[in-house]
């Protein structure tokens, strides 16, 4: 169990590949320390999201993970859970498996008596990925407010995730081309939910919480 804060995100990619190779079982969680677009492997070097983020002076880094683009701001969260593809926790249902493989960051929330839930995608965006159509989306009162994505390695599953402490949807409007103002209704962060939890200490408790929702294997 590792925690980083705070952390580049591409210190966070290092850390992370580290563990993927190394296969054994690990939780990791980083404190992000500033704005970043992050992108999957499969996404294309001309996604207009792309050129917008290197118009705003805001850096991308490609995850070795799916999904498409998500911004992520100081202070949000990103965390994995790696586990060797023979560990019985990964099981043949992982690629459908946010809630349980998520399950520490629902123990997490409602520790600061936030419900969260993990729930199908919303299919709001074809570009980013917490408003996408593929997978489960981590949800509170039907407002996203975190996403996860997964790489399979040889020999280990990354399954890597984020949540939001902060939101600007000013932001995510302008990189991502939403053309209305609805996104107030999809897209949230935990502090508009009554999280006043350091970044630090949040990220210790999520760890926690991966960790004992994982259980042995």
């Amino acid at each position: 169990m590792r925690v980083d804060a705070p952390a580049s995100f591409a210190e966070v990619l290092r850390t992370e590949e580290v563990l993927l190779r190394r296969g054994a079982p690990a939780i990791h969680v980083a404190v992000m320390e500033g704005t970043t677009v992050s992108y999957g492997v499969g996404v294309p070097e001309s996604a207009p999201y792309l050129s917008s983020a290197h118009r705003h002076g805001i850096p991308a880094t490609r995850r070795s993970s799916g999904g498409t683009g998500v911004l992520h701001l100081p202070g949000d969260l990103v965390w994995a859970v790696i586990l060797p593809r023979s560990d019985p926790r990964v099981g043949r249902d992982f690629t459908r498996a946010y809630a349980r493989l998520g399950a520490g960051l629902v123990t997490a929330l409602a520790y600061h008596g936030v419900e969260a839930t993990w729930e199908p995608a919303p299919g709001l965006s074809d570009e980013y990925c917490p408003l996408g159509s593929r997978g489960e989306v981590l949800a509170v009162g039907g407002r996203v407010v975190g996403a996860a994505a997964q790489h399979l390695s040889g020999t280990a599953l990354l399954h890597q995730g984020t949540l939001s402490l902060d939101v600007d949807r000013d932001l995510v409007r302008d990189l991502f081309g939403f053309p209305d103002d609805s996104l107030a209704h999809h897209l949230a962060s935990v502090a508009e939910f009554g999280v006043r939890a350091h970044p630090k200490a949040l990220a210790e408790g999520v760890s926690e919480a991966l960790v004992a929702a994982l259980g042995p294997p």
